[in-house]
């Protein structure tokens, strides 16, 4: 089965000076494209401090084309922005990230989480999304983050979110999700703010 996963580029924060670059990422699966995390697709006097830089929504969006699943790793306010954009998609996330994004002050950007027309599909633990691509719950960012694991053999491919911000987080992981990840052997792990992947 040929699964591939593509990373797309939707904007830059600014983080203490430096630049850190925002990826979403398409899955394309012989039944269905998928999409992990939204990215950010307008400015909010909420993360002003982070100085927001966005690339046009329609550049973007051309490149991904249609989506048929959204999924989002967790619902901080860079992984959910674009969530608008796919009103009527089912849009899989977990249960304790979706209850946390809703009740926790400080949490998020609230209206972006419950844009109008989205379909959330609550996820209790690990589900597989398709054959060959499961989510795994991955605490620690959150305590409902989850992870993408692609492949059906050994050395899979994981889209982490922001389980791990920067590599070197994988390379002496500390929370449940790094660990979890490591433990999975991957052949390689897209982050959502580095350019490269991590690999072994």
């Amino acid at each position: 089965m040929n699964i591939t996963v593509t990373p797309v580029l939707v904007g830059e924060l600014r983080a203490a000076g430096d630049g850190m670059p925002v990826y979403v990422h398409v899955i394309d699966h012989p039944e269905g494209r998928v999409l992990v995390d939204t990215g950010l697709t307008e400015l909010h006097p909420a993360v002003a401090d982070l100085d927001p830089h966005l690339r046009p929504v329609a550049d973007w969006t051309a490149e991904i084309g249609d989506v048929d699943i959204v999924v989002n790793t967790h619902l901080h306010f860079d992984h959910c922005g674009g969530n608008h954009l796919f009103a009527g998609s089912p849009i899989h996330v977990q249960r304790q990230e979706l209850d946390d994004a809703r009740s926790l002050p400080d949490y998020t950007i609230r209206e972006w989480v419950d844009a109008p027309g989205l379909a959330y599909r609550a996820v209790d633990g690990e589900f597989e999304l398709l054959p060959g691509i499961r989510l795994v719950p991955a605490p620690g960012h959150t305590r409902g983050s989850q992870i993408v694991v692609v492949g059906t053999g050994e050395h899979p491919i994981v889209i982490a979110g922001d389980t791990a911000v920067w590599h070197g987080e994988l390379d002496e992981p500390t929370t449940v999700g790094q660990q979890s990840i490591r433990s999975l052997d991957p052949s390689l792990v897209w982050l959502t703010h580095t350019d490269d992947p991590w690999r072994p």
